[in-house]
């Protein structure tokens, strides 16, 4: 017999999505948005009415589409999640560096975890892409490399 979900605890969930400081994108296998919480709204621009039902590729044209299919079909086929680094990929979807301090990077520097979300028949329906803020990370990581190679990089 199934769990009965209680209400106050998926508002509770939903609340946390939407508060959380990681950008959470679920897609069906088709693509298409069906969650977009307020980090991806805040950093894109774009609202959940705007991109609800809209398929990924067509709203950010920089994401590489061969790339995130390969991704994706390897989660759907083995059932487990998937990473991608900043060091392998700098970011996703390119949004703005709204670094306050710093603010010497271009672009948001991204690190990015695909999670398997199955249906009920046990078969993956849906995907969540986890996105998250990585770049004073890699800000530093390149001012060391940089220290370190004799170019003294950046001050």
């Amino acid at each position: 017999m199934p769990a009965q979900i209680d209400i106050k605890e998926v508002h509770w969930l939903l609340d946390i999505v939407q508060c959380i400081d990681v950008g959470v994108v679920v897609l069906d296998r088709q693509y298409r948005v069906e969650v977009w919480n307020s980090f991806m709204e805040n950093h894109s621009g774009l609202g959940p009415d705007e991109v609800h039902g809209k398929v990924l590729f067509e709203l950010f044209e920089e994401i590489d589409e061969t790339w995130l299919r390969r991704k994706v079909d390897s989660v759907v086929q083995l059932g487990t999640r998937a990473f991608s680094l900043w060091e392998q990929r700098p970011y996703l979807v390119r949004f703005k560096n709204y670094q306050p301090i710093t603010g010497e990077e271009d672009f948001m520097y991204q690190n990015v975890t695909l999670l398997p979300l199955m249906g009920a028949s046990g078969s993956v329906e849906h995907l969540c892409v986890v996105i998250y803020d990585v770049t004073e990370v890699a800000r530093y990581k390149k001012q060391v490399a940089a220290l370190r190679a004799g170019d003294g990089g950046p001050a």
